[in-house]
């Protein structure tokens, strides 16, 4: 296997630098994360109409550029290094696969165009909190105790007479679930008996839908509490009695990890960058810090540990059954390098106003939203059958 980038991929990552080194500055993304939409929605715009980048990913049938998981990785990997707030995993990452996997032919042609050019935005909303378990990265999908578990809380669907269907409950710490044009909501449906779960459209200005924005620890990720009051719904795809909806969400969760690591490594390798750049000219005892052996042996630990992230996660971009591994290792060495960066700040690294700090919460925040690592790794060594007992299936 080549590992080596394409052309076309380096000019992905070179446009897109470009780009966000304009757009997303500090200050840039301070005013982001303050609008309604918690992101720069013009930003977005051009990023869609230059690079196409909520439909990277996509068929050129529906309207998207064509490309494969690795180009949307190495675009998340860039954004990952801006901090950039954006849809782009909730949409591109969540939903678009899921649409793909079971819309109907007629859901596909009308959505999917929308989502590429940036003029609808979409988030997954399963109840309970347990999106990890939900897309089979920390425990299996198909137990559904994450959807509601079938007798009340979560979201409840139940068809109409008419053939239509209702949504009754509610699910938080949604990504984008505030401000999306579009949710993808998870819920219970049959009854105790013949419990199920399938995936179900909701626009966002159906009757009966509230959303409420919350106030999260990393607020260049967004996230919204919905409550559904027998909003009106579309079911996704056909009525399956089988494990569609769960192999989608395993699917789609593999894919995702893949660009959540791609988006840590690029986070841990620009907090090591500005680092580097501190110590380089932060001056005691009347030389640069960056001098002393001892913080060169760990910067130099710190680079082996994002490099060795960064192969893992381009590994999974090829082999998506790595995404789960890629994952934890990419979050450990966020988490490791925003806090050494904050060590070797000094005094000013430990103030909530300095730039490492945004590092330091998007690590925090991007570890439960899909882990705890020691989850995902746990999941993996399951799958594997690494831990199986002698004579146990």
């Amino acid at each position: 296997m080549d590992a080596a980038f394409t052309a076309e991929q380096d000019e992905i990552r070179r446009t897109l630098r470009e780009v966000l080194a304009k757009r997303c500055g500090p200050a840039d993304l301070r005013t982001a994360v303050g609008s309604d939409a918690g992101y720069d929605t013009a930003l977005w715009a051009q990023l869609a109409g230059r690079l196409g980048l909520p439909g990277l990913a996509l068929p050129q049938e529906y309207g998207g550029v064509g490309c494969t998981l690795t180009e949307l990785a190495l675009a998340c990997e860039e954004t990952g290094r801006a901090l950039l707030p954006s849809p782009l995993l909730a949409t591109a990452g969540l939903v678009a696969p899921l649409i793909m996997a079971l819309g109907t032919p007629g859901q596909r042609a009308e959505l999917l165009p929308r989502l590429a050019d940036a003029s609808l935005t979409c988030a997954l909303a399963v109840p309970g909190g347990s999106l990890g378990q939900a897309l089979g990265l920390t425990g299996d999908p198909g137990a559904g105790a994450w959807a509601g578990g079938g007798r009340a809380g979560g979201v409840q669907a139940r068809q109409e007479r008419g053939g239509g269907w209702l949504l009754y409950g509610e699910a938080a710490q949604i990504l984008d679930g505030h401000s999306a044009g579009l949710l993808l909501v998870a819920a219970h449906t049959g009854g105790f008996a013949r419990s199920r779960t399938l995936l179900f459209l909701v626009r966002g200005q159906t009757a009966g839908l509230s959303r409420t924005r919350l106030t999260t620890l990393d607020e260049t990720r967004p996230q919204g509490c919905i409550e559904l009051r027998d909003a009106a719904a579309e079911l996704l795809g056909e009525v399956d009695e089988g494990d569609a909806v769960t192999d989608a969400l395993a699917a789609a969760g593999t894919g995702a990890a893949v660009l959540l690591a791609a988006e840590s490594v690029g986070a841990a390798g620009s907090a090591l960058d500005r680092t580097v750049e501190y110590v380089r000219t932060r001056e005691q005892f009347g030389r640069a810090i960056g001098s002393f052996q001892a913080l060169k042996h760990r910067l130099a630990d710190l680079y082996v540990q994002v490099q060795a992230a960064r192969s893992a996660a381009y590994h999974a971009a090829r082999d998506k059954a790595a995404g789960p591994l890629a994952l934890a290792a990419g979050l450990e060495t966020l988490r490791t390098v925003a806090g050494e960066a904050i060590q070797l700040h000094g005094g000013i690294g430990f103030t909530w106003e300095h730039e490492a700090h945004l590092y330091f919460k998007r690590a925090a925040a991007d570890e439960l939203l899909f882990g705890p690592v020691h989850r995902l790794r746990d999941r993996a060594a399951e799958r594997a059958g690494l831990f199986a007992r002698e004579g146990v299936a």
